[in-house]
């Protein structure tokens, strides 16, 4: 399915989405610097345990739940709300092509027109962020950009004991982050299924869409049951651009049942099916993944959570196209299947001034941008605090190991990313905020042509913003 059906569709699904979804009394953010991006918007369902006025029911477990953490404390969040305004951006970048040969540096002006829309009724609730941005560089006017990001997430509670949600979230970007606001908080996730964003390209186009609607019904006092289906695209629009990377997509599904031991512990097992596909020239690589999976969560407190998942997962792999082959070279590898050890964990807390979210994954996963299926390992973490009632320090990173699951004939792209931002901001009276950050990205991926020479990348920025709030239905 092409990039642009996938957005439509998925787009169009949600907008109906509300004759189905459901209330939950969860987080959103509060204003920051900017809307967050859409991977880190925070959960509406998993975290609002302690605030559901029916104690008996059960959360959907981190593994499965298909959301990310909250990225706020709790004295920072605020539902039903409509919030906007812009922020103004400058940052100095030490490698603004991402060329190792000769680094350029470059200063950067944005602007980041910002809205938000949180609102909760008895039994639906959904969120809507959205910021386009615009980019000027004062010496290489060549990378002036525009970027849009949007996400919508909708859920409603269909009976007292089922609950239907769906989201999606689209984002256009050529910054060498890959993401427009450097300043939000990482999404971390403890799900078994996840888009693979890891793979950056330096100052090239890039549009992902991403996007999963699920269904739990709790069926009796201590047992739950779901489904779900996922899909993401990524799409480079100048493949010149990104030499050595490709398209690629995903869908898969997940069903289970959980089962409360007791209000602290909980157990659960889970399918996964994935089908991953990537596209190198005019070829089409396919790798179809099933896993049975065993999950225990523990709930110290409600807004406190870990949990762990681990079990087989069996990979079926056609014949993988690679670009790059010469005369001495096939330009394929043959098809393979093989068994291999998924297994992961998480931690959640978010207290009244602070918040943390931590994870890890060893699972089979799309390229994300090389050119097949990869064994993966990642992970993430994200600590908030509130050191006064207006100022507020992050700090967020993120590490993945990519290798390819295919046995190519010529070495095709196995590598590492490691990202990370720290930030401090200090809010002055309701309206004003201002932020410090610095962002630094390293990868090594020597046998990508546009990743081969790309060395360390540091980015020191500040940030001015204005914003309103308005209360809904108040």
């Amino acid at each position: 399915m092409k990039l642009f059906q996938c957005v439509g569709l998925s787009w169009l699904a949600l907008a109906v989405a509300p004759l189905w979804a459901q209330e939950q009394t969860s987080p959103s953010t509060t204003a920051p610097t900017s809307v967050p991006a859409p991977a880190a918007s925070a959960p509406l369902l998993a975290v609002a345990l302690d605030r559901d006025e029916d104690s008996e029911r059960m959360p959907t477990p981190p593994p499965v739940s298909g959301e990310t953490y909250p990225v706020a404390s709790l004295a920072a969040e605020r539902a039903n709300y409509l919030r906007g305004g812009v922020t103004f951006n400058s940052a100095y970048i030490d490698n603004v092509l991402g060329s190792g040969a000769h680094p350029v540096s470059d200063i950067s002006y944005s602007v980041w027109p910002t809205l938000a829309l949180d609102e909760s009724t008895p039994r639906l609730h959904w969120l809507l962020n959205y910021a386009p941005g615009f980019t000027f560089y004062q010496r290489i006017s060549a990378r002036n950009e525009t970027d849009q990001t949007a996400s919508l997430d909708v859920q409603y509670r269909l009976s007292p004991h089922v609950t239907v949600a769906a989201r999606d979230a689209f984002q256009k970007s050529s910054n060498v982050f890959n993401q427009p606001n450097l300043a939000a908080a990482g999404a971390v996730s403890g799900g078994v299924q996840q888009a693979n964003d890891s793979v950056i390209a330096p100052v090239a186009d890039r549009l992902s869409n991403t996007g999963n609607a699920g269904i739990t019904y709790q069926f009796a006092t201590n047992s739950l049951i779901g489904a779900s289906g996922t899909f993401s695209n990524l799409h480079y629009p100048d493949s010149a651009e990104v030499p050595g990377l490709v398209d690629s997509e995903s869908q898969g599904g997940t069903a289970f049942y959980s089962y409360r031991i007791n209000p602290v512990n909980t157990v659960g097992v889970t399918y996964q099916y994935q089908r991953l596909l990537s596209y190198p020239a005019a070829a089409t690589n396919q790798t179809e993944t099933h896993a049975a999976l065993l999950f225990y969560v523990l709930y110290p407190q409600p807004r406190f959570s870990i949990s762990v998942f681990g079990g087989p997962q069996y990979a079926d792999s056609g014949v993988q196209f690679f670009p790059g082959a010469t005369a001495t070279t096939s330009a394929t590898a043959p098809a393979a299947h093989s068994w291999n050890p998924a297994a992961g964990g998480s931690l959640s807390w978010q207290g009244r001034w602070s918040n943390i979210a931590l994870s890890y994954a060893h699972l089979i996963s799309s390229g994300g941008g090389l050119v097949g299926a990869v064994r993966q390992d990642s992970a993430g973490v994200s600590l908030g605090q509130q050191i006064t009632h207006s100022l507020s320090a992050s700090v967020a990173g993120g590490y993945a190991q990519n290798d390819l699951l295919a046995a190519l004939p010529l070495p095709g792209g196995n590598g590492h990313t490691i990202s990370g931002t720290a930030t401090l901001q200090q809010q002055w009276g309701q309206h004003f905020n201002l932020q410090l950050g610095y962002t630094r990205l390293h990868q090594d991926y020597s046998q990508v042509a546009v990743l081969a020479t790309a060395p360390d990348t540091n980015r020191e920025f500040i940030s001015l913003s204005y914003q309103f709030s308005r209360p809904l239905g108040r």
